[in-house]
């Protein structure tokens, strides 16, 4: 079997409406990525039922993501776009996986103790495994790059040493170890409230984030009465660190113009918020506005959003099956 040089496998839950965290923390991303790599993008599902969704509601996202993938510039015909639950694959290596991976490696998972907090006994047992299902993910394709935001790099390193042991045990070299990607200024999107926090879609305020499907006027709006502080806008790295709200509100600036954030902190340095928040409105509609119209546009449009992720599924599946069948020789399965 010939491996991939330069292959990424990623992926976005459809599990509520996409805010700007989604945007420049993935999708944003896997945009640049495409010209230099070869590109898996899957609406990861499964990941989304770890928690309880509502049935029409899950597939109605489902499709918003994919139109938000092509809206954002992510080319169907140069990538595979595809949904995670429609590749059986994914799930049956996630069950090789889970006989491979080890309980103390999934107990220090901080992310599951985040999400369960004081519940941990009545969420679902997925919540608690999905990593390994995260790592077939990625394994699945022989995937050898992973974009990753801040909060999934402990996954990634699960994944990585899922493959070393699962190489080590049956003495092949068939996984690659996944090297992880973490890209743009924007590595945690922090909400427009309170600067210590990740934005999120179950913040009580409309105004803690800016969504894919806001109109013009409402960014703006948003950024418009974003929290800040009373100082003028800092002189330097070091001192935009110690003010959570500045520091956001740049780093999304940097993010939405390609720019670095010490940059972007020069040419405001000492002016006030006033200014900066006008500018950083106007240039955040500039950038996802378009998005927003174009995902009302495919969404319109199910026959051709359907057809993108079922030539996707057989893209993903004509990859994915060869890995499986070949993970089933080296464990000693009877050959299907």
């Amino acid at each position: 079997m010939d491996k991939p040089n330069k292959r990424i496998l990623s992926g976005v839950q459809p599990s509520g409406d996409l805010h700007l965290g989604n945007y420049l923390g993935a999708i944003k991303n896997f945009v640049s990525l495409q010209d230099e790599y070869e590109c898996f993008f899957c609406v990861v599902d499964l990941h989304a039922i770890t928690v309880w969704q509502d049935p029409a509601t899950l597939a109605q996202k489902t499709r918003e993501v994919t139109a938000a993938f092509i809206a954002s510039g992510i080319d169907s015909k140069k990538n595979t776009l595809f949904v995670q639950s429609q590749v059986p694959q994914h799930s049956q290596l996630a069950w090789a996986f889970s006989c491979i991976a080890r309980m103390g490696w999934l107990n220090r998972m901080t992310q599951f103790k985040d999400k369960a907090g004081k519940n941990s006994e009545n969420v679902s047992v997925g919540l608690y495994s999905y990593p390994t299902l995260m790592a077939a993910d990625i394994l699945i394709y022989l995937a050898t790059h992973v974009p990753v935001g801040e909060d999934q790099k402990q996954h990634l390193e699960l994944t990585r040493d899922i493959a070393q042991k699962f190489n080590n045990d049956f003495k092949n070299d068939l996984f690659p170890i996944p090297e992880p990607l973490i890209l743009g200024e924007a590595k945690r999107v922090m909400s427009l409230r309170d600067g210590t926090k990740k934005m999120s879609k179950s913040d009580p305020s409309d105004y803690s984030r800016i969504m894919l499907s806001d109109t013009q006027d409402e960014i703006i709006q948003k950024i418009k009465k974003a929290k800040t502080d009373p100082l003028p806008l800092p002189d330097n790295l070091v001192a935009a660190k110690s003010r959570p709200e500045a520091l956001n509100l740049l780093t999304l600036y940097a993010a939405l113009s390609d720019a670095d954030t010490e940059t972007v902190i020069r040419n405001y340095a000492g002016k006030h918020f006033s200014q900066f928040k006008k500018d950083l409105g106007d240039l955040a509609s500039s950038k996802l506005a378009p998005i927003s119209l174009e995902i009302n546009k495919l969404m319109n449009d199910k026959d051709f959003l359907d057809s993108i992720i079922n030539t996707g599924k057989e893209k993903a599946i004509s990859v994915a099956e060869p890995v499986l069948k070949q993970v089933y020789e080296i464990i000693g399965f009877l050959s299907r």
